[in-house]
Order: C-alpha cells, then structure tokens, then sequence
C-alpha cells in the first residue's frame, strides 16, 4: 500500500509548491486582476495539476527506494535472491515485458512495483513476505505486481491524478472568485481579488482535494482486481492467487510509505471510500467467481 501513498504524498507535495509558486510569483493575482479569465485559469491549473502528477511519477522509484530502503539485487547473493530474480524475469517475459529492477527491502510482509513506464519499473519485495509465504504463493504475488506493470497501472494512475488535481486547482479558484465577489459587491473601488478569494480557494482546494481522493481510491482499487485477474493469467491458474491473498489474511501486512500505499500487495484505509485496496475477501471472490 507504501507505494500508492507515497506516490499521492509526492504529487500532492510537488502540487502544493507549484501552486504557491504561482501565488508567490503573482500569477493568480494575473489571473483575476481584471476579472476570471476561464481559459487561462484551466491552462494553469492542467499545467500545475499534470506538472505535480508526471514529477512524482519520474520520481517513483527513486522515492520507492528512498522511503523502504529497498537494495537492488545487482548479482544474486544467494539462491533466493537468484529465484527471485529469475522468477520476475520469466513472468515479465510472459507478460511482453522488459527485465523490471528486482528489489528486497526489510519490512513486515509486503510487495510493490513503480516506475514511470513499462520499460523502467521495480518489483520489490519485503523480507517478511519472503518469510512468511511458500514460493509458489510469493510466485503468485510477484505476477500480481508484474501485472501492475504490465496494465501500466502508475501511468494510468499519474493521468487519473493529473486530471483530478486540474479540476481541484480550477474549481477552488472558481468557487473563491465567486466568494470574493460576493463579499465584494457592493465595494466598487477596489480591484482585483481580495482577502475572501485566498482564504475561499484554499478551504476550497482542501475540500475538493479529499472528494478528488475518493476517484482517485476508486480506480486503486479496481486496479487491484485487474492485477489478481493478471497474476492468475501470468500463472495460468488463479489458485496460487487466492492463496497468497488467503496467506495475506493471516498476516499482519506491513505499511508502506504513505506516497506508496496504493502500489503495495495488500493495503486499506480508515472508510472504504479512502481505501486504496479492496478487503482481500472481495479479491478473492472476485478471482474464484472469474470465468
């Protein structure tokens, strides 16, 4: 779950500076100074909204390795690190795809894959899930996040994201120029926007910021189903996968990073709608009901 947290933190955070950048430099005060001008304001707000998203998704490996500690295996220390290895290898060559950098890092049981394209992505896996699962249930997870990949997932993610944060920055200086000129009415002198346009858009932003969360949750967590229904194709057998998810169930799964949450084997959240993983019952049923 670590990746798709982490992955939303970064965006948000690029997002948030971009845009007081912009406030800093005076551009939304250009943007209102003699009145809303729609084009220019959804021009700037596309601009910050797909300028954060695309930064972090560059950015997501480099901050999937930072934030787990994860190790590249260069050469195979040892004969689980070469499985590992040869494993991602011949499933991303079932999958059509280029050799993924294999990764393990120190945690609770868990695994991830990101990575700004198809042809440069990670698979890393936590030592704890290494520990706790027989080979053919970590085979399984390990398809499950090639699969990922494969569906170019982080991609469509960054998209989704990127058109979400557009709406937010567009629709919050909308709503604050409406506030602002509704306290402002029957002030004629002044020009340009006020105190109640700043203070609007950021309550505003903030609260279309956590509505536009809950697409963006929704699409995690139909991603989820997609990459169990792909594991099990990759393996030409959904059993493995039901077994790891059953294996899952009874485990204590490890938190990744909060820009990463999304991109990990297992996750959730405080309410449903700000889940970014279906309950594993759901991912199970929905593999043994698949046809």
């Amino acid at each position: 779950m670590k990746r798709v947290v982490l992955f939303l933190l970064t965006n948000i955070a690029v997002m948030l500076v971009l845009s007081i950048s912009a406030r800093i430099l005076g551009i939304d005060r250009f943007l209102t100074s003699n009145g809303l001008n729609m084009g220019m304001l959804l021009a700037f707000a596309a601009l910050i909204g797909f300028g954060g998203s695309f930064i972090s998704l560059m950015m997501s490996k480099t901050m999937a390795k930072w934030s787990t500690g994860a190790q590249v295996i260069q050469r195979p220390g040892n004969q689980d690190e070469a499985w590992l290895v040869d494993t991602v290898g011949r499933l991303a060559g079932k999958a059509g795809l280029q050799m993924p950098e294999v990764a393990v890092y120190e945690g609770a049981p868990n695994a991830f894959a990101t990575g700004p394209s198809k042809s440069n992505s990670l698979v890393a896996v936590s030592t704890g899930l290494l520990q706790s699962m027989n080979r053919k249930e970590v085979e399984a997870v390990l398809a499950h996040e090639v699969a990922h990949i494969e569906n170019g997932d982080m991609v469509t993610l960054t998209l989704i994201q990127g058109v979400v944060n557009t709406f937010v920055i567009f629709l919050s200086r909308v709503a604050g120029y409406a506030v602002d000129s509704f306290l402002r009415k029957n002030d004629e002198e002044s020009s340009g926007p006020g105190i109640g346009y700043w203070i609007s858009s950021i309550i505003f932003e903030i609260l279309f910021g956590v509505l536009a969360s809950i697409v963006v949750m929704y699409f995690s967590r139909q991603r989820e189903y997609r990459a169990d229904a792909g594991a099990s194709a990759l393996m030409g057998d959904r059993r493995p996968m039901i077994d790891a998810l059953r294996a899952l169930g009874n485990l204590q799964a490890g938190q990744l990073p909060k820009e990463m949450a999304a991109s990990g084997i297992a996750g959730g959240g405080m309410m449903a709608l700000f889940s970014s993983h279906p309950p594993l019952e759901s991912r199970i049923a929905a593999l043994q009901s698949a046809n």
